[in-house]
């Protein structure tokens, strides 16, 4: 993409921002009521009932009942394999039925509907990630709903919900601490000032990770304005603003260095920094008709990753200069590699929904639409010395990589909900046009490429009665390579499909006395699954499509006494007995390239996820629970090896269990005498402080120890 394209995306994006100003009157209507003018992928109980696929939504009381840490925590009770790194969950590594789960590549994250992730169509891996406090609801959606979204409809869509204005003065303050290191204070206000609703979300924390030398600080502000107008008018205004510093390694352990002390971190010189700022703008109103909602939306991302090791095949990365040597120099005379990453997003997106009557049949159409830019720029450093922040010039020092990568997509999707009698039936199809452009700084070579993709699906439920549905669909499954995967560094053209699968889903989902159950079989067909060459990124580091798997298994979700007092509890199981190579395939491992792995399991993809939770909730409020998680063994590498290799990087890894508890009291009940709004809380992860392994794709990193946290919140 050109710098003029650049521009005239950003004037687009101004003019946009001028029309909904043009539209607004010069003085507010009367003051409304707050509606949701912010996108759901769910929204709604009975918006839920009639769609085609499994979806969850995580509300605020089970974040707050289980003192949720990280995103991990939650997404686990969605039934999402989650891989840890680090015990912090800045980075998450979701992975959804049998899908790669590094880096979150094959996730749609969205926030308020709004595209989350620093590079979503260029390239979409997570090394950000808002802290869970910064929500009021987690919204997981399968199968063939999440045409509307995109790019990414091969596993599912992942809403963060944040929360909305109030019409009085509320909040919420948050003081805790606990075991390694850790601190937080969180802070959210809200209240309607001026006409105009404001809601403010303040985190600030710090934590020492699952290994020694290992911890992270960050603080995260978001803030969210709404003005109603007449006429069903409104305007949201939204900005956050995310800091991370951490001393963080790349590298996991070589299987000496794990059995020898499996929390250790030699690495105690690599840092990880990262700012992230971003904004957006929603105009809702009716037009024609049609409930019209239109978004522009605008994020820079800074990440510098400076380490002395990216694997654990490197001891360390600068090994090869004489000055260096080994890992008896590593804090003296041996060099680092800086990954610094710089990226820029910014989209418009109008979405637009009716209802009516046809053919003695009642349609809801939803249709939109998006324009989307983005910019990447890439550079490693190498620098002298291990704390060095500058390209240097020993033997391995200097600039290696200096990229430019653009990307522009246009999209557009209809879905028709149709529905009769007891049937909804919801044909859509979603086009995405997706242009690449790569320019290398070092050389001056650049390339380009385009590709284009139609996305159909088609979902159906049925109402056996009030309280219970059947619910079926299949889609297209579509997730684009990454610009780096479709240019190369010398300005080729790689002949490298879209990620494509077949998606199929049926199920069931209904009130049953207290509880609440959905139930629903899958299956992944995929034609041309997209695997990494290298397990670790930066130069050099290309995709291949690698063909056929299959994954097929079920997934349920339950609860139990979801809001009553007594015993409650929630189930989250997903059971993937099928996760494998099909077609004629072959190893993608360099030297195996000859050996077949037809019918071998895809790398990450446990049997079982299982997270279980018992409770009891008294009648003054009080809670306690505890929550069994259970992830089943996983293969690392196409081969299925079993042993784990010298590296630490390949070989099985055991299933699992966790425990973990929580409780919450209100003060009241504790002093016998009025205290609205305090509590206490107390959570003790790993109860066991079991020793497990959750991943070997750098060398083998253990999971998080024993925490236990507590602390107070007031509510007003």
């Amino acid at each position: 993409m050109s710098v003029s394209a650049v521009s005239r995306a950003r004037l687009l994006l101004g003019a946009a921002s001028l029309v909904c100003a043009a539209a607004l009157p010069a003085h507010a209507a009367e003051e409304a009521e707050n509606r949701q003018p912010d996108i759901l992928v769910i929204g709604t109980e009975a918006d839920r009932r009639a769609l085609p696929g499994t979806a969850t939504t995580i509300d605020t009381a089970v974040l707050e009942a289980a003192v949720v840490f990280t995103v991990d925590e939650a997404l686990r009770k969605a039934g999402v394999f989650t891989r840890l790194e680090e015990g912090l969950g800045l980075r998450p590594n979701i992975g959804l039925r049998g899908l790669d789960p590094t880096r979150s590549r094959k996730v749609l994250l969205l926030e308020d509907g709004i595209p989350l992730a620093h590079s979503p169509y260029g390239d979409n891996s997570s090394y950000y990630h808002p802290p869970i406090d910064r929500f009021a609801a987690v919204e997981v959606l399968k199968g063939a709903g999440q045409i509307a979204y995109g790019p990414h409809t091969v596993g599912g869509v992942i809403n963060y919900v944040t929360p909305s204005p109030t019409e009085d003065l509320s909040g919420k303050v948050k003081l805790a601490g606990g075991n390694r290191g850790y601190s937080e204070l969180g802070v959210q206000l809200s209240d309607t000032v001026g006409g105009w609703g404001l809601a403010g979300v303040l985190d600030r924390r710090r934590a020492e990770g699952a290994r020694r030398n290992v911890s992270s600080e960050m603080l995260d502000l978001s803030v969210k304005a709404r003005r109603e107008f007449g006429d069903d008018r409104s305007l949201t205004l939204r900005a956050s603003h995310n800091v991370e510093d951490s001393r963080v390694p790349y590298s996991g352990l070589r299987l000496a260095e794990f059995e020898a002390d499996p929390r250790q971190n030699p690495f105690i010189n690599d840092s990880f920094e990262t700012h992230r700022t971003g904004a957006s703008a929603t105009w809702a109103q009716p037009v024609a008709g049609f409930e019209t909602k239109t978004t522009a939306y605008w994020s820079t991302f800074e990440r510098d990753w400076w380490r002395q090791s990216s694997n654990s095949n490197q001891r360390p990365n600068d090994a090869s200069d004489p000055a260096c040597a080994g890992m008896a120099n590593l804090l003296t005379t041996c060099g680092n590699e800086g990954r610094l990453r710089s990226y820029y997003v910014a989209g418009l997106e109008p979405r637009a929904e009716r209802t009516f009557s046809l053919g003695g049949l009642t349609h809801h159409l939803h249709v939109g639409a998006r324009y989307h830019i983005e910019r990447q720029h890439r550079v490693q450093l190498n620098g002298d010395t291990p704390t060095a922040r500058s390209a240097g010039t020993w033997v391995n020092a200097g600039t290696r990589e200096n990229d430019v990568r653009d990307t522009t997509a246009w999209s557009a999707f209809a879905l028709n909900r149709i529905s009769a009698g007891p049937w909804v039936i919801s044909p859509g199809v979603r086009v995405e046009h997706i242009t690449a452009e790569r320019k290398n700084r070092l050389t001056g070579r650049s390339g380009e490429t385009d590709l284009t993709e139609a996305i159909p699906g088609v979902g159906v439920t049925y109402s056996l009665n009030e309280n219970v549905a059947l619910f079926g669909g299949v889609h297209r499954g579509f997730s684009p390579p990454q610009v780096a995967d479709l240019v190369t560094s010398s300005g080729g053209a790689v002949d490298l499909d879209a990620e494509l699968s077949w998606n199929w889903e049926a199920g069931v989902r209904g009130l049953f006395g207290p509880a609440t159950v959905e139930a629903a079989l899958f299956h992944l067909d995929f034609e041309n699954q997209i695997i990494p060459a290298s397990v670790a990124g930066g130069v050099g580091a290309t995709l291949t499509s690698a063909g056929e798997t299959r994954s097929t298994g079920l997934d349920v979700n339950a609860t139990l006494n979801a809001d009553a007092p007594g015993i409650y509890g929630q189930l989250a199981w997903v059971w993937l007995w099928e996760a494998e190579f099909a077609g004629n395939r072959f190893s993608n491992i360099s030297g195996q390239s000859g050996v077949r792995v037809t019918g071998n399991r895809l790398p990450y993809a446990p049997e079982h996820l299982v997270s279980l939770t018992a409770g009891w909730r008294g009648q003054s409020g009080w809670t306690a629970q505890v929550e069994w998680v259970h992830t089943g063994a996983l293969f690392t590498d196409d081969l299925n090896t079993r042993a784990v290799t010298a590296d630490g990087q390949t070989g099985e890894i055991p299933s699992a269990s966790v425990f973990n508890f929580a409780g919450r009291v209100p003060l009241a009940v504790l002093m016998g005498e009025p205290a609205d709004g305090l509590e206490l809380f107390v959570a003790v992860k790993n109860l066991t402080d079991e020793l497990y392994v959750v991943d070997r794709s750098r060398g083998t990193i253990p999971g998080d120890p024993r925490r236990v946290q507590a602390g107070v919140t007031l509510k007003f």
